[in-house]
Order: C-alpha cells, then structure tokens, then sequence
C-alpha cells in the first residue's frame, strides 16, 4: 500500500505491519482486563437530567462540534475524567491559598 503522504519511516512500519512482522506482547491475562476496563469505561447505564444555561450548551455543543462528537458524549467525557481525577478544578485551589 503506497501513500504519499506518509514519511518514509512511517511508510516502513506500514508495510511492515501489513507484512504481519509485528506481535503483540499481552497474555490472555491481561487483554481480558483491558478488554473489560475499556468495556466498563464505556458502559452507560444511568441516565441524568440537568439544568444548564443556553450559553453554556450552546458552548457544549460548538466543542463537541469541533471535537467530532455528540455534545452528550463531550459531557460524559468531561464528567468522567473529572471524576476519576483527570481533571481538576483550579478554582479549588485558590480558594485555599491566602492573599499577601
């Protein structure tokens, strides 16, 4: 498969990878538990409602427009990396330092 637009050392690891010269290195082991943590990261099981201003949806919208995603699953995103400590608000932070 030739492309053009790819460097030449891009281009290797194509054909090499088509010619089936790689292989992975996980055990059964630890491709289950990768298979079940991706399976679990993307259940949705609960639904919420919530109140928002326009301008903050509207805003909602044009990113996950930019980002190529439904809004909802921007803010799923966001809430999920928040949650498990991907994001952090550094408002928090402020609150606690003093002011000189």
């Amino acid at each position: 498969m030739g492309n053009t637009n790819l460097k030449r050392e891009e281009q290797e690891l194509l054909e090499a990878y088509e010619a089936g010269e790689f292989q992975s290195d996980l055990d059964d082991e630890r491709r289950k538990f990768i298979a079940k943590t991706a399976e679990d990261a993307f259940k949705k099981d609960k639904r919420i409602n919530i109140r928002i201003s326009s301008r903050d949806l509207e805003a909602l919208q044009r990113r996950a427009l930019e980002e190529g995603l439904p809004y909802q699953s921007l803010v799923s995103s966001v809430l999920h990396k928040y949650v498990s400590g991907g994001l952090k608000d550094i408002s928090a932070n402020k609150s606690g330092q003093q002011i000189r």
